[in-house]
């Protein structure tokens, strides 16, 4: 049996394309249960992004202010490796639903083999924003709706200038 120790910095990655109050909720948690959280912005060249990377990572830097425990990182590469880079021992994971889950119990179950030191927590979201995905948040947004009950203010603001034709 493995020794038992608290786990003390938790990765939080994604896409973050906009970051949500989903997501908000979820590092929000992930640092109360761990004591410091890190959300870890992907720089996936293989998915065509509203925002680039540096932008969705200072967007996120301004949603979490405030947060104690909780900073923001760019992540160029693997996620094992930003765990190594960081010193994160947990990486922390949302899951909506079904199409969620097996998704992320793949990539679980990838990241443990390639770290075996690591594990992945998935965290339900609050069941007022279980819904919010950035797909919807964007096309909201791209059709001119009202995405501020979805996303921070400083997100909604830089969505509302971005389809405007304006840069946030």
């Amino acid at each position: 049996m493995p020794e038992r120790r608290r786990r003390q910095h938790a990765l939080f990655p994604g896409t973050f394309d906009p970051f949500t109050l989903g997501h908000l909720d979820l590092v929000a948690r992930a640092a109360t249960m761990f004591g410091r959280a890190t959300v870890g912005v992907a720089r996936n060249a293989e998915k065509r992004s509203l925002f680039g990377a540096e932008e969705r990572a200072e967007l996120a830097r301004e949603a979490v202010r405030g947060l104690d425990g909780v900073d923001v990182v760019l992540v160029p590469g693997l996620v094992v490796r930003a765990c190594e880079e960081i010193g994160a021992d947990v990486i922390v994971r949302g899951v909506r639903g079904g199409s969620d889950l097996d998704l992320e119990l793949q990539m679980a179950r990838t990241n443990r083999t390639l770290l075996p030191s690591i594990d992945t927590v998935l965290l339900v979201p609050a069941p007022e924003l279980a819904h919010v995905s950035g797909t919807l948040v964007r096309e909201i947004a791209a059709l001119g709706g009202d995405v501020s009950r979805f996303v921070p203010k400083n997100v909604a603001d830089a969505l509302r200038a971005r389809f405007a034709g304006g840069r946030p």
